[in-house]
């Protein structure tokens, strides 16, 4: 049997979205400290204000670390900083970390590229525990995981319910998709941070990352034309022919050009 070769992790059950401390590590994280010395002075300040210093190393080691320093792409606070820097708005900001955390959590990844992009086209929206149960079930033997019983539902539930504090579904003991509305200056900036890995044209009009917002390519295409009104890109399209082109090399230039400001 050929096995799935993405594996999963069970970091969901203790560490879902987050948003609050990923946005204050990364305000607070620098390339110029020394690693394990930021870490060590984050556990005794308590940056995080949690309860115990075993949290705040889960949330440090499991979470941010994991997805901002190690993820997909690596460095990824590096993103994320010139718009913090800027004081930019949650509506803005938050589509930004959705999309940095997925791609560093498969599991998010997929359950919302594959699961939800086509439940969403359904007329039922309902997301419920014990379907997430299964389909996780079946992704786990794709993948030649075994997990408990308890185990799988505690990931069941922390992904549901990090898909809640991004905004992707809405209620606590019912959940159900949220159609998603994607600020003009967040799709630019994630333009740019696709296009800054290596993706441009078309690809960059097609990349399976917009899936995570619920976006066939012509909803992608009408916000290119939107951002391009805007001004924080241009766009120009002839058939398969995308020519997309962007302002400013750096995220620094990019986060001033949504925010109005001059490059």
């Amino acid at each position: 049997m050929k096995y799935k070769h993405n594996n999963y992790t069970t970091r969901l059950q203790k560490c879902g979205a987050l948003l609050a401390d990923m946005r204050l590590l990364v305000r607070h994280w620098s390339d110029k400290l020394n690693y394990d010395k930021q870490i060590h002075d984050f556990i005794i300040e308590n940056i995080l204000g949690k309860k115990t210093r075993s949290r705040t190393i889960d949330i440090l080691q499991r979470a941010f670390f994991q997805r901002f320093i190690k993820g997909n792409p690596p460095e990824s606070w590096k993103i994320l900083r010139p718009l913090e820097d800027r004081d930019v708005s949650i509506d803005i900001v938050s589509p930004i970390y959705f999309w940095i955390t997925s791609r560093s959590e498969n599991l998010i990844y997929d359950f919302v590229t594959e699961f939800l992009y086509h439940r969403i086209k359904s007329p039922d929206f309902l997301i419920r525990t014990d379907e997430t149960i299964q389909w996780l079930r079946k992704q786990l033997a794709d993948r030649g995981q075994i997990w408990s019983e308890a185990v799988t539902l505690r990931v069941a539930r922390g992904l549901l319910a990090a898909l809640r504090d991004f905004g992707i579904l809405q209620g606590k003991l019912i959940k159900k998709i949220t159609p998603i509305y994607l600020p003009c200056e967040s799709f630019a900036y994630l333009a740019f941070a696709l296009f800054s890995l290596r993706n441009t044209g078309k690809r960059l009009v097609i990349h399976p990352d917009w899936r995570l917002f619920f976006l066939s390519s012509s909803g992608v295409e009408h916000l290119f034309l939107e951002a391009h009104q805007n001004g924080f890109l241009r766009y120009a399209a002839a058939g398969e022919i995308h020519c997309i082109e962007f302002p400013t090399q750096s995220f620094e230039g990019m986060a001033d050009v949504i925010l109005g400001r001059r490059v």
